[in-house]
C-alpha cells in the first residue's frame, strides 16, 4: 500500500511515460490539474524522469506523488506481448495501482492497445461484455454525442457492436440523464441494407433488442443531433476520429491563409477566429479530454498520443468525472 494516500475517489494514477511528449507535457498537465481542482494525482513511471520534470515547476502545496515504473511500452510495441514482458511498465504498474484500490482511476496517453490490453487482463471485462470499446463523447451544438468504438477494436463482429450500443445508451442514461437514448449505426445509407455483411447483421439484431435503435445512420448524421449514441467498428470510428482532428486544424490553417492574404479580412478573422476554434474544438481530442475505455470493471482513460498539458489536464478532469458519476459501476449494474 502506498503511504498517505487520501480518498481513493479523488486518487488518480497518470502514466507519466506515455505519449509523444512524455514526461514534460504529461506532468505539466497534471500540474495544472492540481491547480485548477481538488484532486491527488500519482505520476507513474521513471523517478529520476519524473522528478526531474516537478523540479522545473513550482509544485509546492501540490499533491503529486510518484511511483516507480522502470520500463516503457512504446507505442510501436506488439501489445500483449510487450504488457506481458514488461511488468515493470508505466502502463502495468499504473492499471496494477487501479486494481489494487490504491487509485480510482487510471490515465494514459500511451500505446493504447497496450493499455487496453492490461486493463482486460489485470482487471477482467465487465460481465456479459465481449470486447472492450473506445468512447467519448462530443459536445455538439445539437447535444452531447457518444461514439464508440474509436479505436480498440478493428475488426468486430455483429455482437460486439450491440454490446457497445448497450453500453452507450447505459453511459447516456447514467451520465446525462436521458431517458431512452437514440442508438445510430453508423454505415454507407440509411437503407437496412446498406453497409457491410457486419453492419447488416448488427442492424438486424438491433432492431431486435430494447434499446431505443433509431436506424442506420451516415457521417453526414453525426453532428445533426439524430442520435445520442452512434456505433461502429473501431477502424471506421479511429478514422472518423482522426479526420475530424484533421478537418479543423485544416480550416483553421486555411482562415490564417486567407487572412495573411488578404489584409482587408483580418478585422473579421479576428472577430471570428474564436468562434471557428469553439466549433471545431468539439473534435478536437484537446478539449474532450480522451476516450473512456468501456466494459472493463475499472476506470480507465485513454488520451491522444501527441497529447499536450492542455489534453492530459482535461483527461484527468474526464477521469475524475468518470469515478464521481461511478460509470464503471454502472455497466456492473
Amino acid at each position: 500500500m502506498l503511504k498517505g494516500i487520501a480518498s481513493k475517489k479523488t486518487k488518480i494514477a497518470l502514466d507519466a511515460m506515455g505519449g509523444d511528449h512524455a514526461p514534460e507535457e504529461i506532468v505539466k498537465g497534471a500540474l495544472a490539474a492540481v491547480d485548477d481542482d481538488i484532486i491527488d494525482i500519482i505520476l507513474v513511471g521513471r523517478e529520476n524522469a519524473v522528478r526531474e520534470e516537478l523540479d522545473k515547476h513550482n509544485s509546492t502545496g501540490r499533491v503529486l506523488d510518484i511511483v516507480h515504473a522502470s520500463e516503457v511500452i512504446a507505442m510501436e510495441e506488439r501489445p500483449v506481448a510487450a504488457v506481458k514482458e514488461k511488468r515493470e511498465s508505466s502502463i502495468v504498474v499504473g492499471i496494477d495501482l487501479l486494481k489494487r484500490g490504491e487509485v480510482a482511476a487510471f490515465v494514459s496517453a500511451g500505446n493504447t492497445g497496450a493499455v487496453m490490453t492490461a486493463a482486460t487482463l489485470m482487471l477482467g471485462r465487465t460481465k456479459g461484455i465481449h470486447r472492450p470499446a473506445l468512447g467519448a463523447v462530443f459536445p455538439f451544438p445539437t447535444g452531447p454525442l457518444l461514439c464508440l468504438d474509436l479505436g480498440a477494436n478493428a475488426d468486430c463482429k455483429a455482437t460486439s457492436l450491440v454490446h457497445f450500443a448497450k453500453m452507450g445508451s447505459i453511459y447516456m442514461e447514467r451520465i446525462f440523464g436521458m431517458g431512452r437514448p437514440r442508438i445510430g449505426l453508423l454505415s454507407s445509407g440509411e437503407e437496412d441494407t446498406k453497409g457491410s455483411q457486419m453492419v447488416q447483421k448488427t442492424h438486424k439484431m438491433l432492431r431486435k433488442s430494447k434499446l431505443n435503435f433509431i436506424g442506420n445512420v451516415e457521417g453526414r448524421d453525426i453532428a445533426s443531433g439524430r442520435a445520442d449514441v452512434i456505433v461502429t467498428d473501431g477502424f471506421t470510428g479511429n478514422v472518423l476520429l482522426k479526420l475530424g482532428e484533421g478537418l479543423g486544424e485544416m480550416l483553421i490553417g486555411a482562415l490564417r491563409k486567407a487572412v495573411a492574404e488578404n489584409p482587408n479580412l483580418k478585422e473579421a478573422a479576428g472577430l471570428l477566429e474564436p468562434t471557428f476554434h469553439s466549433v471545431i474544438g468539439t473534435l478536437d481530442y484537446r478539449e474532450y479530454g480522451g476516450a473512456l475505455l468501456f466494459g472493463v470493471n475499472g476506470n480507465v482513460i485513454v488520451a491522444h498520443g501527441r497529447s499536450d498539458a492542455d489534453a492530459i489536464k482535461n483527461a484527468i478532469i474526464t477521469a475524475k468525472r468518470e469515478v464521481s458519476q461511478d460509470v464503471a459501476g454502472a455497466f456492473r449494474g
